[in-house]
């Protein structure tokens, strides 16, 4: 299990972004959350296999219909998030 956190900016908020990318977490079978940020972007953290999550972060760059992705962030991580909430997604 690894955990891969993105940040996206662009014209991501009021298209469906967030709602996408849990969708497609849980399709891929992945925990985490996503949330919306100050000034339109989005972050997420997505826990899963390594397989899964380079699937999940090539979709991250493309959104779902109607986004403008225009820069896509990724960290890798180890550990437990603390105080972090937002859309939370069970794999």
């Amino acid at each position: 299990m690894q955990r891969l956190r993105v940040r996206v900016s662009g014209r991501v908020q009021g298209v469906g972004y967030r709602w996408a990318a849990a969708e497609e977490a849980r399709r891929l079978g992945l925990a985490g959350w996503v949330r919306n940020l100050p000034g339109g972007g989005v972050e997420a953290l997505f826990e899963g296999p390594a397989v899964a999550l380079a699937e999940m972060r090539d979709w991250c760059a493309l959104g779902p219909r109607l986004a403008r992705v225009d820069r896509v962030e990724e960290s890798w991580e180890d550990g437990a998030p603390s105080g972090e909430k937002g859309f939370q997604i069970r794999g």
